[in-house]
């Protein structure tokens, strides 16, 4: 079992927090980092993987309480604005992103993660094209904005939006970048396996997945506001562009002659698949699943592009026949146009 980075309020006294935080860090890791060096689990099986659930206070509680304040918005927007509720698959979405972090980190799938490859590539296709788009999707951000107050929105909210560090990291050729970087950096590089023997460097490797995952599905599926829209093509080339970078990674781990990460070798496990075997799983699932998971996306934007322009055809058509009602009537075209316009 691995520890789990504890996530803690800021405090007005940053080094004071820190400090008290070490005892209570060291206790909830040394058992977990202790398992984890030693005891090799049972082969897996489906009960096992649905059934054998930990629950990490340092995951746990997050969780909840992002579920708890994301509904508490939800519901204290609605009450505020009646007649301009949030949307119902918003936090619908947002609870199924966290779902997906929760199957990821702390079911059975956590228990097997680092005595076989391809459960540990099944955590991470979770996280990147499970948790993130559906909390993407969720519109966090806006919420937020709509939540706060003007004055809260003034000081704190708009500032850190507009700041230089958001507006870069939240530019779609960064964002891609960072992705793209973190996906072949993990796994063509001696961080992966460093991360397998390393509880803390574990659970950095997973931030950085799920974080530039995030980045990633932004400016594709995003509804919160953007300082860098992507118009539909765009956001197809984007994608595209992507795909292809996944499928080659997931080939060649898919048809490597050898065992590319040492710990999956040395694990002591006296059961199948073998460690190539199990590598070769792995490769295949994240060439299969991940690029179906980029064609998905591909074909919902391409859905968005049409019912974009079916909306703005439907505009149109309503802006000409009000001119053309207007001419009839003998009323002046232009205040007619206006009005349709005001209205979009």
């Amino acid at each position: 079992m691995r520890s789990r980075i504890a996530v803690r309020r800021p405090s007005s006294r940053p080094l004071a927090g820190i400090v008290a935080a070490l005892p209570v860090a060291a206790l909830l890791a040394v058992p977990r980092a202790l398992a984890h060096g030693g005891d090799v689990p049972p082969p897996p099986d489906l009960a096992a993987l649905l059934t054998g659930w930990t629950f990490y206070p340092q995951v746990v509680i997050p969780l909840l309480a992002a579920a708890v304040a994301y509904l508490w918005a939800v519901r204290r927007v609605n009450a505020a604005h009646p007649a301009n509720r949030v949307p119902i698959d918003r936090p619908v979405f947002f609870l199924v992103g966290l779902a997906c972090i929760g199957i990821a980190l702390l079911s059975g799938i956590e228990r097997y993660d680092t005595e076989l490859f391809a459960v540990h590539m099944v955590q991470h296709l979770l996280l990147v094209f499970g948790a993130a788009p559906a909390i993407v999707l969720a519109a966090p951000i806006t919420l937020l904005l709509r939540v706060a107050t003007p004055a809260v929105r003034a000081r704190w909210i708009l500032p850190v939006l507009r700041s230089r560090v958001v507006r870069l990291i939240a530019h779609p050729l960064v964002a891609w970048l960072l992705f793209t970087a973190v996906m072949w950096g993990s796994h063509v590089s001696p961080l992966f396996d460093a991360a397998l023997e390393d509880p803390l460097l574990h659970d950095v490797e997973h931030a950085l997945y799920l974080g530039t995952a995030l980045l990633f599905w932004m400016p594709v599926v995003g509804r919160d506001p953007s300082p860098w829209p992507l118009p539909y093509p765009a956001r197809l080339f984007y994608l595209a562009l992507q795909m292809p970078l996944n499928s080659l990674l997931g080939v060649a781990i898919l048809f490597s002659e050898q065992v590319l990460y040492p710990h999956y070798a040395t694990t002591g496990r006296p059961w199948p698949p073998s460690p190539l075997e199990d590598q070769q799983l792995a490769g295949a699932l994240m060439w299969g699943v991940g690029d179906a998971g980029f064609l998905v996306a591909i074909l919902l934007v391409i859905a968005a592009w049409m019912r974009h322009d079916e909306a703005d055809t439907r505009r149109r058509e309503a802006l000409e026949d009000a001119r053309a009602a207007a001419s009839v009537a003998g009323a002046p075209v232009a205040s007619q146009a206006e009005g349709i316009g005001a209205s979009r």
